[in-house]
């Protein structure tokens, strides 16, 4: 399957971004979704995930309350909502598919290209 992460950009402090993450190839519904971010100078590091059906979701400490993972399988899509951003959240956010859901990247067979996000003070 191939990912195309999208919806980026820059953002104040306190406000809000969507980003998308497009799925082709093969059935995007057989798969879990995980979104990652690195930031400059760190590893990349877990932000959420949604299991193949959207009932069951996973989210990092650092972003739960703020963040919201959904998918709409029949536009073979996730969505990855940012409310109340932080400049700590700025980073280069990947979306990942997988057989499973999990917090580590190692179950996930497949990558996005990376889409920048950047919060200002």
């Amino acid at each position: 399957v191939q990912l195309q992460a999208s919806g980026g950009g820059l953002v104040h402090t306190g406000g809000s971004l969507r980003l998308s993450c497009a799925a082709s190839g093969r059935t995007f519904r057989n798969f879990a979704v995980g979104w990652f971010r690195q930031a400059p100078g760190k590893e990349r590091e877990f932000v959420a995930t949604i299991n193949w059906s959207g009932y069951v979701t996973d989210y990092a400490d650092s972003v739960w309350g703020r963040f919201t993972i959904s998918r709409d399988n029949a536009k073979n899509t996730a969505y990855l909502q940012m409310n109340s951003l932080k400049p700590e959240d700025t980073a280069v956010y990947y979306c990942a598919a997988g057989p499973s859901s999990s917090r580590n990247s190692g179950p996930y067979d497949y990558w996005g290209q990376g889409t920048l996000v950047t919060v200002s003070s």
